[in-house]
């Protein structure tokens, strides 16, 4: 599942460019009333949730437990310095967010590679 998430995870970030990005910030846009599509939101819902669940179950495999808590803890951190952020420092914060998930399920693809060849 790692490398589906990995996929989620640029998806997220090029997402939040659209609808948090620099043209947004400049034009004083409010995110919320740029109206994402009602299959979009429904989609990003499921996987959120789906790999938020993922991640606790992840925990119970020795071999990935350390990437899963690192998962976790980071978009626990994020998620909390996102909802007290200004407007324009949420897009860094995702940014860094997502940037530091990503090294961690690519972590996660190597340690399964390496188990498996």
């Amino acid at each position: 599942m790692a490398p589906f998430f990995l996929v989620f995870e640029v998806w997220q970030l090029v997402l939040s460019e659209r609808y948090l990005g620099i043209k947004q910030i400049e034009r004083g846009a409010d995110p919320r009333q740029l109206g994402l599509g009602e299959l979009t939101a429904f989609f990003w819902s499921v996987l959120l949730m789906g790999y938020w669940c993922w991640m606790l179950l992840l925990l119970a495999v020795p071999a990935g437990r350390i990437n899963a808590a690192g998962l976790l803890l980071i978009s626990m951190i994020g998620f909390s310095l996102r909802r007290g952020a200004r407007f324009k420092w949420v897009l860094v914060i995702l940014t860094f967010e997502g940037a530091m998930r990503v090294g961690l399920l690519l972590s996660l693809c190597s340690v399964v590679w390496r188990r498996w060849v």
